[in-house]
């Protein structure tokens, strides 16, 4: 589905991350997890064009999508639910919802809007409040929703679990387990480390912008060393 090959972005001089070479299989969930200020969200700001590629490639589907602006980037299917969910405060839940399917035929959206209250039933609860009156939790729900109303072939997931309460933590891991069990594929930045290592099935990790550990999920989550760095734990 993605293949990205020695991409580097740079702010002025500084490169926030370098040479990164990695893959997200159709059909699966992969994670780019490590420290704050590790370059994660550079790395997924640059997939889906919100800041400039210094160098390297990104291929969606076989094609080269280096170059392309953003929208076009979301029309070809990918799709970043951001950082700090971003949510359109002043509209209601279902104006939110329906500019995730802007650039959709107006005939699916309502078909969308039901499957999207199906999978978060707070959301049809709220339908007609103002997105910025909702909970952290909820404006989180509401977020992955508008990204999934584009129908991504590729969803990025940009630290879902941030400033969150644990019992929400736990339902948003829970949503994305559900989305990967529907066959949705997904890159994943998270600081839990655990949470996310335990829904993945390949991660990455990064440190200083570069990545210095892969494998599958569950053999990095049993690895001692990431255990210690990253778990807190001791194997």
């Amino acid at each position: 589905m993605l293949e990205v090959k020695g991409l580097t972005v740079a702010y002025g001089l500084v490169e926030a991350v370098r040479d990164l070479n990695f893959s997200v299989a159709r059909g699966t969930v992969v994670s780019l997890v490590g420290p704050n200020g590790a370059g994660k969200t550079t790395t997924l700001n640059a997939l889906s064009g919100v800041v400039p590629v210094a160098a390297g490639g990104i291929a969606l589907e076989g094609r080269d999508i280096t170059r392309v602006s953003s929208h076009r980037r979301v029309a070809k299917g990918l799709v970043q639910v951001p950082e700090g969910r971003l949510v359109l405060a002043g509209m209601s839940v279902r104006e939110n919802l329906e500019l995730g399917a802007y650039r959709r035929p107006s005939q699916e959206v309502a078909g969308d809007i039901a499957r999207m209250e199906e999978l978060f039933p707070i959301l049809a609860d709220k339908r007609e409040t103002p997105a910025g009156s909702l909970s952290g939790g909820e404006q989180q729900m509401l977020a992955m929703a508008r990204g999934l109303m584009a129908r991504p072939k590729l969803l990025l997931l940009d630290e879902p679990s941030l400033g969150l309460a644990p019992l929400v933590v736990k339902m948003i891991f829970e949503i994305v387990k559900e989305l990967k069990s529907q066959g949705q594929t997904i890159l994943l930045v998270e600081q839990n480390v655990y949470q996310s290592l335990a829904v993945s099935d390949y991660a990455y990790v990064v440190e200083n912008g570069s990545i210095v550990l892969e494998g599958a999920a569950d053999k990095l989550s049993a690895d001692p060393a990431v255990a210690r760095a990253y778990l807190g734990q001791t194997v």
